[in-house]
């Protein structure tokens, strides 16, 4: 009888006599005999990488990546245009990714159009080391470094434990996200300017970060308040 155990063949002969006669010269032990058997390792499924795919300029929206003369650009703004006369086509402003160029390009209407191979990785700003950021992988604890230059003027609303996303295209990286929404505290506000709550008024507030905020006249020194990082404008007090 032959069971298989753990990577192991083990056969049982229970009664050498039902096969072969009894000869004194030929003996068989009781126990059963181990035949060891090589089993070829699990196959590892590959690292994970994402498809590109083949798009029409029909797919264009705003937020699609686009792969043109071998550089990543974003869709900011699309339109399709069907002229009385000629062929429709999508006029488009996009933003190069490397060099944070923008242009505006028409695509043909129905033409192919490669998708870049931009994906995102959430990370966290641990701190600033010299004029670099660096940001930390929880999981790995990898750390991914940006210059100044690559923050830009999103330093303003960067705080040390923020998750952001960055993106990258051919291993590198090559932007970084915030998130939309970011808490932070007052800690200026011009003593001098007064105003009536009730009539809606604002006026400028230092954050911690050190960008000036308008708030409203309600808002005080040591306030945390909300701030839409796309537009830079105060939401409410948090």
């Amino acid at each position: 009888m032959a069971m298989a155990m753990a990577g192991t063949a083990t056969f049982s002969i229970s009664s050498a006599t039902s096969i072969f006669r009894t000869s004194s010269s030929l003996k068989f032990s009781s126990k059963p005999m181990l035949i060891p058997m090589r089993f070829s390792p699990k196959t590892q499924s590959p690292p994970r990488t994402l498809r590109i795919y083949a798009l029409t300029s029909n797919d264009i929206k705003v937020g699609t990546n686009l792969e043109v003369d071998g550089a990543p650009w974003r869709i900011l703004e699309f339109l399709h245009v069907k002229p009385g006369k000629g062929a429709a086509f999508v006029r488009t402003k996009m933003r190069n990714y490397i060099t944070g160029n923008t242009v505006e390009k028409t695509f043909r209407a129905g033409s192919t159009i490669e998708e870049a191979n931009v994906f995102k990785e959430s990370k966290q700003f641990t701190y600033k080391d010299g004029s670099q950021f660096v940001f930390m992988d929880l999981n790995t604890f990898e750390e991914s470094r940006l210059n100044e230059a690559d923050v830009g003027d999103k330093t303003k609303w960067l705080k040390e434990g923020m998750d952001c996303n960055l993106l990258f295209w051919n291993g590198k990286i090559i932007d970084f996200e915030l998130p939309i929404t970011v808490q932070l505290t007052v800690v200026d506000i011009d003593p001098g300017l007064k105003g009536d709550t009730a009539s809606g008024g604002s006026k400028p507030a230092t954050v911690d970060t050190g960008a000036v905020v308008n708030v409203p006249l309600f808002v005080n020194i040591g306030d945390e308040i909300l701030v839409d990082t796309r537009t830079g404008q105060y939401m409410s007090r948090a």
